[in-house]
């Protein structure tokens, strides 16, 4: 998995990951788009979705409820901007309790056939720090190695 960050066209700190996942795109994408697949995965170790609704057409919406380990729930959601399954996905993502520095995001995953499986590229941003880059490249490599892991994947 690699990890990068810079300032893009956008203007603003943007993350980029990638992962390689033991599974065709299609059996990808349903991890991504599904709520009883969803709430599975997503999210750093530790941290549960006890919810989540998925509204999967463009401009539909979806909302996560997550609870941390030793923490009171919170929120996430946004609007589904672009869907091509099985090959990309992108969407606003903003915190419903938002710290001060969080702003929305827009979160663009592709996902492409390789040898071993499938190769899933995230892009994430603008964000406004680098402190919150680096919280969103935690999560999201923790949550990957969740989704890895559910297919019998090395986490």
């Amino acid at each position: 998995m690699s990890a990068e960050n810079g300032n893009e066209e956008s203007g603003g700190l943007v993350l980029n990951l990638e992962s390689t996942l033991p599974a065709p795109p299609d059996n990808i994408f349903t991890m991504l788009t599904e709520s009883t697949e969803l709430v599975k995965w997503w999210g750093p170790h530790g941290f549960i979705i006890p919810a989540a609704e998925v509204n999967l057409v463009e401009g539909g919406r979806y909302r996560f409820r997550m609870t941390p380990p030793d923490g009171e729930p919170f929120h996430l959601s946004g609007e589904y901007l672009e869907i091509d399954p099985p090959w990309r996905l992108v969407y606003t993502f903003r915190w419903e309790e938002p710290a001060p520095d969080d702003r929305e995001t827009v979160v663009d995953l592709t996902l492409h056939s390789a040898d071993d499986g499938t190769r899933l590229a995230l892009s994430q941003g603008p964000f406004l720090t680098e402190e919150r880059l680096a919280l969103h490249r935690s999560g999201w490599t923790e949550s990957f190695e969740k989704l890895r892991a559910l297919f019998g994947g090395r986490p």
